[in-house]
């Protein structure tokens, strides 16, 4: 799986005009599940991500996790997120899991960051979405589970 995150102080996600899902402080978690992945890699990731040190302390440095901080999260599918623009000037998207997988895998993900405590909502799989948020730092990071 692939996740882009950012350290927010809010973020909002909205289809069709209407708020689906919101977050205060913490991260902001595009997720897009891959050929290959399964339940355990949504739960490897979940698990990275919910102990990753990207809050700070109390001396200003990046120290603290997203748990020990009880941050929340808003998940959002990105199926863009498996991009591959070696060849002209148009992404392709072959890349990422077949729909019906990859929402299963979203789902999946969403769920093991609950089971681990953190505050989580989504945005809705396979929607036109719009996307709002307040990049604190700005912190953003790049996770690919082939290298986690």
């Amino acid at each position: 799986m692939r996740a882009l995150l950012q350290r927010v102080t809010q973020a909002s996600v909205s289809v069709e005009g209407k708020v689906v899902g919101q977050c205060g402080p913490g991260l902001l978690i595009l997720v897009c599940a891959m050929p290959g992945d399964d339940e355990g890699t949504a739960e490897a990731l979940a698990l990275k991500i919910s102990k990753l040190r990207l809050f700070k302390d109390g001396q200003g440095k990046m120290n603290l996790s997203l748990a020990q901080t009880e941050g929340e999260a808003l998940v959002v599918s990105q199926f863009t997120l498996a991009a591959d623009t070696s060849r002209g000037n148009r992404p392709g998207f072959s890349g990422a899991a077949k729909p019906d997988e990859a929402k299963h895998l979203y789902e999946h993900f969403a769920a093991a960051l609950k089971n681990l405590n953190i505050p989580t909502q989504t945005g809705t799989f396979g929607a036109e979405m719009a996307v709002s948020l307040t990049n604190e730092g700005p912190v953003t990071i790049w996770l690919d589970t082939d290298r986690v």
